[in-house]
Order: C-alpha cells, then structure tokens, then sequence
C-alpha cells in the first residue's frame, strides 16, 4: 500500500535542510531588538519521567542524549534529553513531593514548562525584556562544569510557561551543565525511518477568553515578533464551537507561535476544554517537521501513536482535489493514513494531528511537511476541530 517518496528522503540534516523543513526565510537577526537564534529546547514537568523517556523514545523515534538526576546531586529531579534532528526535548520529573515538577505535574498534568530560545547574548536579551515590561524568572548567569559555560536566564509568559534565555556558545557538553551523556534507550528498529521528524516547526498556545492580543502584543513588543497570520470567525470555526488565532514570528520564522483563545459558540470548544482540563493558559501543541510525513506516520502508528480521524469525505471532495492539485503523495495514499493536505500561494502542506498523548486532554502533536507554504493549514481547519470534536464528545466534554 505504501508508496515510495517522489524525491529523495533527507538522511542527513544540514541548517539549510532544517530551514526549509520549517519554512524559515532570510533575515539578519542583528537587525532585531531581541535577536532569537532559534528553539533551544522544550522543556516537559511529567509525572514520571523515566516512563515518558521511554514512550518518546520507541514512539516518537527520538534519541535520549543526556541525563541529570539524584546520581549527579541534583536532588529534586530526574531529567532526559532527548533530540531527533535538531529537536530538544527534556523531559523533567521530580523525585519527591515538594519538588517543582511535582507540584506542576498535580496543577497541570504533563506540559510544557518552558520553551527555550538561543540567543547571541543573554544580557542583552534579558534587560530588553525587563525594559519592556516583561517579567524576570531569573535574572543571567552563568553555569559551569568541565565542558565549559552556558549563560542563561528567563522570562515568564502565559500562564505559568516560561522562556529560559540560552547562550551556549562557549559550551561542548551534552546538553548543559551537571547533566552527563546517556545511552539510547531503545535501538531504532531495523529498516525504519532514521527519525520520524527533524525540527519543531512552531509550539501553540492556548490564553484565556480575551487575553489573545494581550500576548502576541507581548511577543511584538518584548521580542519583536511580528504577526504572521490571523484565523478569526468562519475561518476557524464549526456548527458547535469557535475559537480566535493569531500567530507571531521571529524574523527568520524559526520561532513560530500561534496563540489561540476560545470564542463564544454553542458548546464547549477545543480552547475551553483544555483550559479547564490544564487549569489555565499553556502551550496545547508541538507541530514538529518530517521530510517524509508517510514513513512517520506508518512507523509512529506502528509504534502505538494514536492519530486523530478524517473522514473518507474529506478526501472524496472535488472541490478539495481540484483546490490542492498535485501533491507527492496520491491521494488514497493520504485517505489511507487520514493526513490533510492544504495549498497557498506559496506551495502546500500535508499534516496530521495525534491525539492528546497522556490522559488529560492537553498535549498533543502535530506532524507537517511543507512543500513551499508557510502556513498553518487553513483550509483544514474545519475539518480538523470537527475531528477534535468527535474526540470531545467521547470524552463527554464538548
């Protein structure tokens, strides 16, 4: 059933494979006010980390690279890197009741605590941020071991995410000091995808009725961000539900952050429900990079990776064919793994959602290939919140 790939499948990720797996443009970060690198890393509070090291491991194909925990006298935590590609996950869990991810794990649930960004210089970055009204979680230092220094410091944002500011530049170790190197976890199966994606494409986040423009003011403002895209009314919406979402950008479109908030409709919408369910704003979704999203998605289903549905219709709509036009992958090679696929001025996109990946219903991921565009999906908005929907009223939330 599986067709191969019309094009050749990266094996080896260069910086300028990256930038276009992600839609990255040309841009002088020293022409910014708040010059961002890129993504550092995202930075997970779970429940048990040893376990979700585990999961993202044989699931999501990722590569545990370091560790810190009890045994390196870190007393509160046990955490893991893990990377695929130039994707950094740390997945942090505390080791007795009162340590700080203990106590986010029981507010939240698993998430996302912090979303990490590189940057050329720490200071800098850090008193623009202050002098724009941002607030300090830690103003910069540095941390030291054999492998040399990082500088960093953080920002707080929505909700209880935060931005730890990074400069490692001067560093050569694993990941950052008092962490040591780790052993893969699990062997990568034999015959399978390398890895299943290569980058984070852009982090969602999900803010209260009303605060939306509050914090992509935030973002232009603090970072210079600028606003990428806007959905608002029909776009964005289903018989039942709404929402309102605008996504800012760093310059280079590396960093990108569509930042959502429910809108007032018949029933309780996707927002509303992972609000409740989180206990207030944080980041809903990773949409993370694959040069080859049929490999990914065949070995991620393999692996146990549960996808949202599409129904058949979807794929049976003239209108939708005759709007997408040709893509690498034919259709019934798409109808078959229940990926969407969106076309703009710019090119096209094929995407897939999975479903919430613990038991509350927060977190989940997005797998996308672009082809040229540099959009977020539009036309598959509908089709994707009424999928969401299905899941809600299973779940006797919607």
């Amino acid at each position: 059933m599986t067709q191969a790939p019309t094009r050749p499948v990266i094996t080896e990720d260069t910086a300028e494979d990256v930038d276009r797996l992600i839609g990255a443009v040309a841009h002088d970060i020293a022409e910014d006010p708040f010059p961002v690198k890129g993504l550092d890393h995202i930075r997970f509070y779970v429940g048990n980390a040893k376990q979700s090291a585990h999961y993202y491991s044989t699931a999501f194909g990722m590569t545990c690279v370091a560790y810190r925990g009890p045994e390196q006298g870190y007393r509160d935590h046990a955490e893991y890197v893990l990377i695929s590609g130039s994707a950094r996950f740390v997945f942090v869990g505390g080791v007795h009741g009162n340590a700080e991810a203990t106590q986010h794990y029981a507010r939240h649930g698993d998430g996302i605590a912090d979303i990490a960004l590189e940057v050329p210089d720490v200071d800098k970055a850090y008193q623009h941020a202050i002098d724009q009204g941002a607030t300090g979680l830690g103003e910069p230092h540095d941390v030291t071991d054999d492998n040399g220094t990082v500088r960093v410091a953080a920002i707080a944002t929505y909700g209880e995410t935060r931005h730890t500011l990074i400069d490692r530049s001067r560093y050569s170790g694993p990941f950052l000091p008092g962490f040591v190197t780790r052993a893969p976890i699990v062997e990568r199966p034999a015959g399978g995808p390398k890895r299943y994606f290569q980058a984070v494409d852009h982090v969602v986040g999900n803010v209260e009725l009303g605060r939306m423009d509050e914090w992509v003011e935030f973002y232009k403002r603090v970072m210079g961000f600028t606003n990428m895209a806007e959905f608002v009314g029909d776009d964005i919406a289903t018989d039942y539900s709404a929402l309102m979402s605008k996504v800012v950008a760093s310059g280079t479109r590396k960093v990108k952050f569509p930042l959502n908030e429910p809108a007032v409709s018949k029933r309780k919408s996707q927002i509303d429900e992972y609000l409740e369910f989180y206990g207030g704003s944080g980041a809903q979704h990773i949409a993370v990079a694959t040069n080859d999203i049929i490999a990914s998605v065949d070995a991620m289903r393999a692996a146990g990776v549960e996808f949202l549905d599409t129904p058949d219709s979807y794929y049976d709509d003239q209108e939708l064919r005759a709007r997408i036009g040709q893509v690498r992958v034919p259709i019934e090679e798409l109808k078959a793994r229940k990926i969407l696929v969106d076309r703009d001025e710019d090119g096209y996109l094929l995407q897939i959602f999975t479903k919430p990946v613990q038991d509350r219903p927060t977190v989940f991921f997005e797998l996308i290939e672009r082809h040229g565009s540099l959009g977020f999906g539009k036309g598959n908005f509908k089709a994707l919140f009424e999928a969401i929907e299905r899941e809600q009223e299973r779940r006797g939330n919607l």
